[in-house]
């Protein structure tokens, strides 16, 4: 099976029961700031997973674009992907556990053609959070999985969310295939036995976890599922990792054509490293909210990307055709937008962009790597080059310590590997906490503050096209409870006297307490009144439109999922902190309101 036509199927199937299509959100998060990316298909919905009214209804499907770079160290084996796309359907509200895992044994066994004797599922064992999930248990033995083949597991194994500290959470029930072809399934499914491959999830978020860590019933249950299209992919064509799939396999083929070690042996890894970088970072930087490589938050994340291709790239040789150049990743770009053009045209559009930035940072890292061997020249001095100094070579230079311990052999100099390892270890460890104290609060914060800030940040787009004109559009924002920061494109850094006249135009605002108010309508009725939309491509056939004003005094028309407060009145007073550089020609705002 293709990957286009899985993908397609799964979206048929469940707009044969009654849901809408809904288009894959960005993978830069709005308005979350949570996480640096989308890393699951729910993502998108918080709004509405927690009361909010989609435009589209209370049954909604799609294929989300996600990134995930916590196992980045992972990938190369036969289960991690930067990249990905969570095939789901969705009950805002709507049906429950009993026709949610009735649809998905029928996608399995009569779409998937997946045999019974070759499936098994597991659900909540219960604890004292919430009893025991014997009800999904009793649904599935209906549909004739026998008992033999249904596993009671823990919260850690059969237990969703919340995200963050809080949020809505609760029991899953999940799917296993028997991925041998050649040896017969056991009659009893234990889920420690790797050869049995979750491809499925059904969650049901029946609970909210307040900060006080009581799980308290929902007052609206939602039906959240996941199916990895990567991975139930392989499965079906019966392939033990997605890179012998439709959606890596032109990538790796592109590569070996450049490459003098072929797809084979101890080079696997780095082909397979280097086809899932150079995808993601395709990915991210042709998506809708593109990012280009930085230092900071995800743009540091996409320039370790490029940078770890960069350097696998040289393990397998890699040059560029006849003038055997060393500059070689962004000929790859092409190929990862064959795979993708119909699903995700953007890709296209973004085309002289991706390859520009992707040509750009390696020129950069290139020019890193050969202050690195300086530097290693004069570490080859000693007889042992430290745990330390090997961790500089990797973290200043971006040596990996295969590099460092090859360039050790032939110079007859030892390298302390463990002592690498204890700093490098060290380093995450940091790297964690640090996240942890970032990204500690719950999935998306839609508190009373955060509410205010979401409408001020209209205000203050509108503000801005006033003032500096209407090549002024939103590129992104991140809102807390305590401040609001927002992504606009302006070539230039403004100046006092812009920034005062922007403070005053939203004080002015809300001084004046106008009407917010919103309407449902079609994406064509809403280019049609002007609404600014900021990434049009992630939306449905419907959208909500918020209004700031009324009649004749109309200050902000902006699609947008919400929520935000009634009157401007409650605001307070907005006032801009900072103005800054975020990259080349978007610049970067931080308010608060007093």
């Amino acid at each position: 099976m293709k990957s286009s036509e899985l993908r397609q199927k799964y979206l048929d199937f469940f707009k044969s029961k009654g849901h809408k299509i809904i288009p894959s959100a960005s993978l830069i998060p709005e308005n979350d700031p949570t996480v640096l990316f989308t890393t699951a298909g729910m993502h998108p919905l918080v709004p509405y997973l927690l009361g909010e009214k989609h435009p589209e209804g209370t049954r909604l499907t799609d294929s989300q674009k996600c990134i995930r770079t916590g196992d980045i160290d992972d990938v190369g084996d036969d289960i991690h992907n930067t990249f990905f796309e969570m095939l789901g359907n969705w009950s805002l509200g709507d049906y429950w556990k009993e026709d949610a895992i009735k649809w998905s044994f029928e996608f399995i066994t009569e779409e998937l053609k997946i045999p019974l004797d070759r499936f098994a599922v597991s659900c909540f064992a219960g604890d004292d959070d919430a009893p025991k999930d014997e009800e999904s248990a009793k649904i599935w033995e209906g549909l004739g999985i026998k008992k033999e083949r249904i596993a009671f597991l823990p919260k850690e194994d059969n237990w969703w969310g919340p995200a963050g500290e809080t949020g809505p959470c609760g029991p899953d029930t999940e799917m296993f295939y028997w991925k041998l072809n050649d040896t017969p399934a056991p009659k009893n499914f234990d889920a420690k036995n790797k050869n049995w491959v979750e491809i499925w999830n059904d969650v049901f978020m029946q609970y909210v976890k307040d900060k006080d860590g009581n799980y308290n019933l929902a007052a609206q249950k939602n039906v959240d599922t996941g199916m990895g299209l990567e991975r139930t992919l392989s499965v079906l064509n019966g392939k033990e990792n997605s890179y012998e799939t439709d959606l890596f396999l032109p990538i790796i083929e592109k590569i070996s054509g450049l490459a003098k070690e072929k797809y084979e042996g101890e080079y696997v890894k780095a082909y397979r490293i280097i086809a899932d970088h150079i995808k993601a970072a395709v990915m991210l930087i042709g998506d809708d909210k593109g990012i280009v490589p930085s230092n900071k938050d995800r743009g540091y994340v996409l320039r370790k990307l490029i940078r770890r291709a960069v350097r696998y790239s040289d393990v397998i040789k890699m040059k560029y055709g006849e003038l055997q150049t060393e500059f070689v990743l962004d000929s790859v770009v092409d190929a990862v937008i064959e795979i993708y053009k119909d699903a995700y045209p953007a890709l296209y559009k973004n085309r002289e962009m991706i390859i520009s930035e992707i040509y750009k940072e390696e020129v950069q890292f290139r020019s890193t790597l050969q202050k690195g061997l300086r530097e290693f020249e004069l570490l080859r001095a000693i007889d042992v080059i430290s745990g330390k100094d090997a961790f500089n070579l990797y973290q200043t230079y971006g040596f990996p310590i295969e590099v460092t311990l090859e360039l050790a052999k032939e110079k007859g100099v030892k390298v302390d590997v463990e002592g690498f390892n204890e700093e490098s270890k060290n380093h995450q460890d940091l790297s964690r906490t640090a996240s942890a104290g970032v990204f500690k609060g719950g999935l998306a914060d839609h508190s009373e503050q955060t509410t205010k800030l979401h409408t001020a940040a209209h205000l203050m787009l509108a503000g801005l096209r006033k003032v500096l004109g209407t090549e002024a559009y939103q590129k992104g924002s991140n809102i807390t409870a305590e401040r609001l920061r927002f992504d606009f494109s302006h070539k230039e850094k403004m100046t006092g006297a812009q920034i005062k006249d922007v403070e005053n135009f939203v004080n002015g605002i809300i001084e004046k307490d106008l009407p917010v108010s919103f309407e449902e309508m079609t994406l064509d009725k809403a280019r049609e009144i002007n609404a600014m939309g900021v990434f049009e491509s992630k939306y449905g056939e419907k959208v909500k439109v918020y209004t700031v004003g009324s009649g004749d005094n109309i200050v902000s028309r902006e699609i947008c999922g919400g929520p935000h407060v009634e009157r401007t009145g409650v605001l307070g007073k907005f006032k801009i902190q900072k103005e800054e550089s975020s990259s080349s020609g978007v610049r970067r705002i931080k308010a608060i309101l007093e």
